[in-house]
């Protein structure tokens, strides 16, 4: 009860203070699901792919039209449509460039116009000079004109492939079949395969939308929805309409988030409550709620800390609220209840830490998750420590019978089962190193709407992603280096043709200047192309290119192969280039191969944090060393589960070394607190604060995202084990030492007696 006036309004103008600065952070919370939340952060593969979105743009939204006849798509009246929705796409704000079949078209349409009046001039001018040059070297009039008639042949040689393209078909515009299917489809039935890109077969085309870089989370969004807006404007009236990408996975798992990160805790919370209330934990049923509202309200402080630092909420978050409601009431359950101050306060900090060491993730929103967890777990137990000393009247233990001694095991039983269950988690701590690691991000995304429109985009178009193999140096627009991409492409087509297959480069721009064009013809070339190719493959300083090659979906050992196999078959650079390979597909190989690379550190970690904070705090290192058995044992059994069931980890689950620690060491440390004074009241608590984690974990399995789901079963079936553990553990190695003086004493009561009572 409040002591004083004075207290209860320092306590009700401070809570007004809390309150208000929550409210304001909450307002602030941003999300954040675009691929690099789920990327190693300051990693280079990370830095290249970021690079190269400053240089070309983001990785696409990709728009799928598809048509029920072949070519229907590119009929006039339907290219002049697709022409305007991809100007009006290129003018939406956020977007670095669009590349449709129909802008490319025009483009070329345009081009072909101006090339052939300046192509007409120049050869006039080429044949002029070449008989002036005869002539001054004194050659007859007829080796002159012979000289001439060589210099014109040359340039029809390098020249007349752009001729070719718009001439016989007729003039070259988008009204005019002959030029669409000449340029198209070079006269056969499927499109030429530098067309593939935007019109992968003759019933479908495609449009590029590639964001400028560094695109916030509410940017994403904003882009993804004005495409849909502007596609179901374009009266095209396709059989089917896909939207997908990078960019669409991305908004589709925020606006998923923001759905469930308020449903999914509400519905923790209704479930805990339950718990809390129906099981007679505690004799006094205003106190029963008291460890909800705590972990309610550290929950609110850490989101609200989100806000004020400008962290976006990023996908761990989503785990975050059931969890900590689940873990965090535990302790404050505790001390409500009236166990042992310090030995709660050491057994919440070591959970904490074990939290906390998710922090070396090298996945930002698994970082987000562990430190999130950590603070929440800590001010939890802060705001508890005040409901302790000023709302709640701890229990008159002096008046407890104490809960009769459990029956010793003799010693060859326990010895015997403590080899068993050794046994089993020392086969699933063996089986760790075996277990697949599953982190591509649209597996994260698995269960959502927009992986069935990328997987259907890939069925169409035979990619879904783009590897990028980048050429920088001083000058990429010069024989040598147009040479080295031209060589580059050439041997990834023949070594991994079947795995990634060229969309754009510069070598398929210039192919016209045939197999060895000089730096006056690579610049006249540049001059003529329009900005909007020339754009998507060199970079306006021409210090960087870019060959981009689609790949499909696949499992990252695969993709890891292939990116290997990918730097092997690409030729040396040019003295004074370098070549770096990017793209999403290569930043997830990086980010698996860091994960999985140390599955044993990151498991452990947590566990030796825990077991460290509890070694300094607990005034036995015995008890520590049963508490770090039992998370040991814990983890082991699951990890053997995992392996029998011939399961996957995911980045949320491969440290669950660390997530299992929390609750093994809890409720070690506070079943052997029990087992000092005798007190089956904390041994009762201990049994629901297990349920109320379980249930927390449990209402992750109503998320619509498959990883979410499976990371609450697991960490639901952890808590189980971890109860399991800790009883095992204070069973099979009991303690000898008697209670000392201050085990034995009753806790104050204000106002009571503290006459002891011997136990």
């Amino acid at each position: 009860m409040l002591r004083s006036k004075g207290t209860a309004v320092l306590i009700a103008l401070v809570s007004i203070i809390v309150a208000l600065a929550a409210f304001g952070g909450l307002t602030r919370l941003s999300t954040d699901t675009s691929a690099e939340s789920f990327l190693p952060a300051g990693d280079q593969t990370l830095r290249t792919m970021e690079d190269a979105a400053r240089s070309f743009g983001g990785d696409p939204v990709v728009v799928l039209l598809e048509s029920a006849q072949p070519r229907q798509l590119l009929a006039p009246d339907k290219l002049s449509r697709l022409l305007e929705l991809e100007g009006r796409l290129a003018k939406t704000p956020d977007v670095a460039a669009v590349y449709g079949p129909a802008t490319v078209l025009n483009q070329i349409a345009r081009s072909a116009k101006d090339l052939m009046a300046t192509l007409a001039g120049r050869r006039d001018g080429v044949r002029i000079q070449a008989e002036q040059q005869a002539v001054a070297e004194g050659k007859p009039p007829g080796d002159s004109k012979a000289a001439g008639d060589s210099a014109v042949a040359q340039f029809d040689q390098r020249y007349a492939a752009l001729l070719v393209q718009a001439l016989p078909a007729g003039l070259p515009t988008l009204r005019n079949p002959g030029f669409v299917k000449t340029v198209i489809f070079g006269g056969g039935e499927d499109p030429q395969p530098q067309w593939q890109f935007v019109v992968p077969s003759p019933d479908a085309v495609a449009i590029l939308v590639r964001p400028r870089e560094d695109l916030d989370q509410a940017g994403t969004e904003r882009l993804v929805d004005t495409v849909r807006t502007e596609v179901q404007r374009s009266e095209l009236s396709p059989e089917r309409t896909t939207v997908s990408g990078a960019p669409a996975m991305a908004a589709a798992l925020g606006a998923q988030v923001r759905r469930e990160i308020f449903l999914l805790g509400g519905l923790a919370i209704a479930m805990i409550v339950l718990c809390y209330l129906l099981v007679p934990w505690h004799a006094r049923k205003r106190y029963r709620l008291l460890p909800v509202a705590a972990t309610l309200c550290a929950t609110a402080l850490v989101l609200a800390g989100f806000g004020w630092l400008g962290r976006p909420v990023s996908l761990g978050v989503v785990a975050f609220l059931p969890i900590l409601i689940g873990i965090g009431s535990d302790f404050p359950a505790y001390l409500v209840q009236g166990a042992q101050r310090r030995r709660t306060l050491v057994a919440s900090l070591g959970s904490a830490a074990g939290f906390a060491s998710l922090a070396v993730s090298p996945l930002p929103f698994v970082r987000d998750l562990g430190l999130a967890l950590a603070a929440g777990v800590l001010l939890a137990v802060a705001i508890a420590l005040g409901f302790r000393r000023f709302l709640v009247q701890l229990p008159d233990q002096a008046l407890e019978v104490p809960a009769a001694p459990a029956n010793r095991i003799p010693t060859t039983q326990r010895v015997v089962g403590l080899a068993l269950i050794a046994a089993v988690a020392a086969t699933g701590w063996a089986a760790l190193s075996q277990l697949h690691v599953e982190a591509r991000p649209e597996r994260l995304a698995a269960g959502l709407p927009a992986v069935n429109d990328i997987e259907h985009t890939e069925r169409v178009i035979d990619t879904s992603g783009e590897v990028q193999v980048l050429l920088s140096g001083p000058n990429v627009l010069t024989p040598e280096a147009l040479g080295w991409m031209r060589q580059a492409e050439q041997a990834v087509v023949v070594e991994e043709g079947d795995a990634l297959r060229p969309i754009i480069g510069l070598p398929d721009l210039l192919r016209f200047l045939g197999p060895s064009p000089s730096q006056e013809q690579i610049n006249a070339a540049m001059g003529l192309l329009p900005d909007y190719l020339t754009g998507a493959v060199v970079r306006f300083d021409a210090t960087r290119s870019v060959l981009s090659f689609g790949v499909k979906l696949q499992g990252l050992d695969e993709q890891r192969r292939l990116i290997e196999e990918l730097h092997a078959v690409l030729p040396a650079p040019p003295p004074g280039y370098q070549v770096e390979i990017g793209g999403i597909p290569v930043a997830a190989v990086r980010a698996y191969t860091l994960i999985s690379g140390d599955s044993y550190l990151t498991n452990l970690l947590g566990i030796a944090a825990a077991g460290l904070v509890l070694l300094v705090g607990l005034p036995r290192r015995f008890d520590a060393a049963r508490a770090v058995l039992a998370a040991l044992l814990a983890t082991g059994w699951g990890l053997t589960g995992i392996w029998l069931l011939g399961a996957s980890l995911t980045p949320l689950t491969v440290a669950l070394g660390s997530l299992t620690t929390v609750t093994a060491c809890e409720f070690t440390v506070l079943l052997t607190d029990r087992s000092h004074r005798g007190s089956a009241r904390l041994r009762r608590t201990v049994a629901v604060a297990a349920l109320a984690a379980a249930l927390g974990y449990l209402a992750l399995t109503a998320s619509g995202l498959a990883v979410i789901r499976e990371f609450g079963l697991l960490l639901a079936i952890s808590v189980a084990l971890s109860f399991l553990a800790a009883h095992a553990v204070v069973r099979l190695l009991p303690s000898r030492d008697k209670p000392s003086v201050e085990q034995t004493r009753p806790a104050a009561v204000p106002g009571a007696s503290t006459t002891e009572v011997p136990v």
